[in-house]
């Protein structure tokens, strides 16, 4: 895959803010793309671009879609987070655009884990 220029990848960046709106911070899932050097190598950039594209064909507004750097699990990239209000945070590994389509329809619009896909559920607690 051919790097991306700067104005690429603004471009990326501003395609994306028009077909995700956020309301103060909140919508009905936020989803959280792991784009570490690991996961961009692995085909996060993909990920992200199939989930963006799910998201604006089926007119969806009140998802946030977000970034971060890697997990510490770079043998299960590419991979992504999902969270919803009230549920534990869910996080998928080994993705391909096949998979975040199942992922939208089954979990994000359905309220149901895609189990084969989960690497875990909840949260770590520190003390």
């Amino acid at each position: 895959m051919p790097k991306l220029t700067l104005d690429e990848l603004k471009a990326l960046r501003d395609k994306a803010k028009e077909s995700i709106k956020t309301r103060d911070g909140k919508g009905r899932a936020k989803i959280i793309v792991h784009m570490g050097t690991c996961g961009i190598a692995s085909g996060a950039r993909n990920i992200m671009n199939s989930l963006l594209k799910e998201l604006e064909e089926r007119n969806i507004t009140d998802v946030i879609v977000t970034t971060s750097g890697c997990a510490g699990l770079c043998s299960h990239e590419p991979m992504m987070t999902v969270e919803i209000p009230g549920k534990p945070p869910v996080k998928y590994i080994d993705l391909t655009e096949d998979k975040v389509k199942k992922i939208m329809v089954e979990h994000i619009l359905g309220g149901n884990i895609v189990v084969d896909y989960a690497l875990a559920f909840g949260s770590e607690t520190v003390y």
